[in-house]
């Protein structure tokens, strides 16, 4: 049965729905995560409600949106504060759009572990929301020029998986969950090949080929026509060969729109498009994003959604 350019998308980066705590390697990842911020927040102890001393006793917190988004890190904060004896009734699940002023978690435990873990536990949520919140408008402002362009991540992340996860909660693709994922020819890896990267790349992709078993796909990246036709090719015969549809990409990095429409158009000229998925990267942002959704390309991977995105804005408030 033949497979659709989706279908093959996304069985190649949109692979975050394993990320939950139910899988043993993510949860791994939320505990050390969690346990490093509190170790830094924590050590020696909550100063403030030693000095005040406030009595240990039952309370109550909310965790309030100051602005509308998208929730993402209620699982990963209901962990947190579970470990902490704080029991946790979420209002809104991950993924879930929310406005101004809506709970999003009602918190129950001791007063003097909900204010010793009010800044952490935020932080946890404001930053996977904002990255869940921007992905979604990327997303949608892609779909507006494009309907089949997807969004995607990059390996630019600062908490890991879990930034991951809130791309995932936001609508948009994993891309790669690590070095052992999946295999990305770049330009330092053809520069150790050969010489010209139209040379280099169908050698790479050649070597790669027996590795597809052990990878969600196989990917080079190269910045000319004839390289991406190179390795097009390349990628054509070895489906034939194997008699198989295979998740094969063509990263073109740092190329302006209107070079990738040219590279798109030989592609499909020379009757290998059906045979590769195309990725644009390099210096796409919120202001240019929509002209390159405009090429009709099948994912558009950007850095911005986890490098420098912005924490989205939410409190708690005690009573």
């Amino acid at each position: 049965m033949d497979i659709t350019r989706q279908q093959r998308i996304e069985g190649a980066f949109f692979r975050g729905g394993m990320l939950t705590l139910e899988n043993s390697n993510y949860l791994r990842e939320v505990k050390a995560l969690t346990e490093a911020l509190l170790r830094v927040d924590l050590t020696p102890n909550d100063l403030t409600v030693e000095a005040l001393g406030i009595p240990s006793g039952p309370g109550k917190a909310a965790i309030m949106a100051k602005e509308p988004g998208v929730v993402a890190g209620a699982s990963e904060f209901q962990f947190l504060a579970g470990a902490a004896g704080i029991k946790v009734e979420p209002q809104k699940k991950d993924g879930e759009a929310f406005e101004t002023g809506d709970v999003l978690l009602r918190l129950e435990g001791d007063r003097n572990q909900l204010l010793s873990l009010e800044r952490v536990g935020l932080n946890l949520l404001q930053r996977m929301s904002g990255i869940a919140t921007l992905t979604r408008k990327l997303q949608c402002r892609a779909r507006s020029r494009s309907d089949s362009t997807r969004v995607v991540a990059t390996r630019k992340t600062l908490w890991g998986l879990l930034d991951k996860r809130a791309v995932h909660l936001g609508g948009g693709g994993t891309h790669r969950l690590g070095l052992g994922d999946a295999i990305l020819v770049k330009n330092n890896h053809l520069a150790l090949i050969a010489d010209q990267e139209e040379e280099a790349a169908p050698i790479a992709i050649a070597r790669s080929w027996s590795f597809r078993r052990q990878a969600a796909f196989i990917e080079v990246e190269v910045r000319s026509e004839a390289a991406a036709l190179a390795a097009a090719n390349v990628f054509r015969s070895l489906q034939k060969e194997s008699r198989e549809q295979y998740p094969c990409l063509i990263l073109l990095d740092n190329l302006a729109p209107g070079e990738i429409r040219g590279i798109l158009s030989a592609l499909r000229a020379a009757g290998l498009l059906d045979y590769v998925l195309v990725e644009a990267s390099g210096g796409i942002s919120e202001e240019n994003l929509e002209r390159y959704a405009e090429t009709g390309v099948d994912a558009i991977s950007m850095g911005a959604l986890t490098h420098s995105v912005r924490s989205l804005d939410l409190c708690q408030r005690i009573s």
